[in-house]
């Protein structure tokens, strides 16, 4: 698979700073677009980084599927709320090996994707990155931007370190971004999810930055028992897969993703980010699918379900135009 061939479907904070990435790193990449089709069609892509800056004038914008050609690597860098239109926007795009790489938060993504795609390989990609959209085609790089890459299992065992994933890492570090390999992407999901479930929730809940939040003691404290609760249901999880070889989580995680938070830059997190533009949240991917996992390995979760359950609702009031 030398000389890969990338797609980038949704082009906003994530997929469009790593698909610039790629393709400054020598990668073919087509981009598809919605409301910055025309301006990027014609200037390209800017990224703020604080890494460096950069600019790409020129790039293959496309505004629908249909005048891609067929990838090698099809980067979803869509919402989760938006999965509903992903069958439609692949199918065209695929060739006889092409592989699936999901840059969304969340967990079990890749398990809802294998319902259609299939025996096609499917990566999950964690993105460690503080980064907005800030205009047509310019993307805000605040903080950090690794990447750590897995492969679904279908039998939901750690998959193994497969030559695609080795293939892939080569791309990334050739595009300047810090890569890493996990052989088990569900263990890596749930630590994600340590920050992910109480920052992402509370930043909307509590309509704070990462800094104000980490500024009150109050929401720290309930920052730490969420991140709690996850830990503990990732160790739920992985002894109703494996019994007597649960999938650990370190002890000292929780205290290193606080003291972490407290040292990043102001940030608003993606759910914040979506709130406040009256955007559909994540609320199924980030918190309905682990919280149904918990439950399934008979753990209960009540500050998870709690919030939950709020963020549903805010959610229904968002539809609604409330």
């Amino acid at each position: 698979m030398a000389g890969r061939r990338y797609a980038v479907l949704g082009t906003g904070a994530i997929g469009g700073y790593y698909g610039a990435c790629l393709q400054r790193g020598g990668a073919e990449v087509h981009f598809l677009l919605h409301s910055d089709y025309d301006h990027v069609a014609r200037h390209g892509l800017v990224v703020e980084s604080i890494a460096g800056d950069f600019a790409l004038p020129q790039v293959q914008a496309h505004r629908t599927v249909a005048t891609m050609p067929a990838v090698d690597v099809v980067i979803v860098g869509l919402k989760t709320t938006q999965n509903a239109l992903l069958p439609d926007l692949v199918r065209p795009i695929l060739g006889p090996e092409t592989a699936i790489l999901t840059l969304q938060n969340g967990f079990a993504i890749e398990h809802e994707l294998a319902q259609w795609v299939g025996s096609r390989p499917i990566l999950g990609g964690l993105c460690f990155i503080c980064s907005n959209k800030i205009g047509p085609g310019t993307i805000r790089h605040l903080d950090y931007g690794s990447v750590l890459l897995g492969q679904h299992s279908l039998d939901h065992q750690p998959a193994g370190l497969s030559p695609l994933l080795k293939a892939l890492v080569q791309d990334f570090q050739a595009a300047q971004v810090e890569v890493e390999l996990t052989d088990d992407l569900r263990l890596a999901r749930w630590r994600k999810l340590v920050w992910n479930i109480p920052f992402n929730g509370l930043s909307v809940v509590m309509n704070a930055t990462t800094a104000e939040m980490m500024a009150d003691p109050n929401i720290c404290q309930l920052a730490e028992q969420l991140m709690g609760e996850v830990v503990a249901a990732a160790q739920a999880d992985g002894e109703a897969l494996s019994p007597g070889q649960g999938r650990q989580l370190s002890a000292e995680l929780i205290g290193q993703m606080l003291t972490h938070t407290e040292q990043m830059a102001p940030y608003r997190t993606s759910m914040k980010l979506d709130f406040d533009a009256g955007r559909p949240l994540e609320v199924e991917a980030i918190f309905g699918n682990p919280l149904r996992a918990a439950q399934a390995a008979g753990m209960a979760a009540p500050r998870i379900e709690m919030l939950y359950h709020q963020l549903k609702a805010i959610d229904r009031r968002l539809s609604a135009g409330a």
